[in-house]
């Protein structure tokens, strides 16, 4: 029941984002923010280094992998950087490009969900500041990083894992490590505020994302239907996930 009101809900709302031109990355609207997404899907990143495959799993997360569809659904991470890069620690990236968009999602955090996978190498999840602050960075673990599963008493919830292309996110750019004091990479503030036009700028050699698309999905995706996007890849259709 739950599912069948959110898909009418849904398609009125794409019905009235076709009227108005409203950008969901500027102006997402509640009803969006809580579609689910499909039981699992594969999300490639086209990178400056070349392309890694993603497989999420809405039962590892469910808050967190239905942002993480949302996003990449309407492609909020096209042309991101990974401006944090630690080896044998994380790679991180998320913040957008361009203030507004960062404006509208700095705040807009989801509801914590419990640890249920590790945080071992190829792992992704959401960056976070404390409770309920979860909401478009990520990051994926180059080590065990089962310290993170507790780390300050709740944790980082893995949303995903890559399943192909670790050698891509191996190669990213590592030579301005942490921002300062302990690194020489970029403060988030300032790309918060000046966008990527302050990391070209400054940071030139920081690898980026140029694309990340739903590629194949399971489950129920009816209630998704691609968010009705023409300029997405095509979604396959599979049997099972994994």
């Amino acid at each position: 029941m739950r599912r069948a009101a959110a898909v009418a809900v849904f398609v009125a709302s794409v019905a009235a984002v076709g009227c108005s031109h409203r950008s969901p990355l500027l102006e997402p609207t509640p009803e969006e923010l809580q579609m689910p997404a499909p039981d699992s899907f594969r999300v490639a990143f086209q990178t400056t280094r070349g392309t890694f495959l993603v497989m999420a799993h809405r039962d590892w997360s469910p808050y967190g992998v239905d942002r993480f569809y949302f996003l990449v659904s309407h492609e909020y991470y096209d042309d991101t950087y990974f401006f944090r890069v630690v080896k044998g620690f994380v790679a991180q990236w998320g913040i957008s490009g361009t203030p507004p968009v960062n404006a509208v999602w700095r705040q807009r955090g989801i509801p914590d969900d419990p640890v249920l996978r590790s945080n071992q190498p190829g792992m992704i999840a959401f960056a976070r500041g404390g409770p309920n602050t979860r909401g478009v960075q990520l990051f994926v673990s180059y080590r065990d990083n089962a310290r993170l599963d507790t780390l300050n008493g709740f944790g980082f919830p893995p949303i995903a894992q890559v399943i192909d292309g670790m050698g891509v996110v191996d190669s990213l750019y590592s030579g301005y490590g942490e921002a300062p004091p302990r690194g020489k990479g970029p403060p988030q503030d300032s790309i918060q505020r000046l966008g990527n036009a302050y990391l070209k700028r400054n940071f030139p050699l920081l690898d980026r994302i140029i694309t990340a698309r739903v590629t194949e999905t399971w489950g129920d995706t009816l209630q998704a239907s691609n968010f009705l996007r023409r300029d997405m890849m095509p979604i396959r259709r599979g049997g099972r996930g994994g």
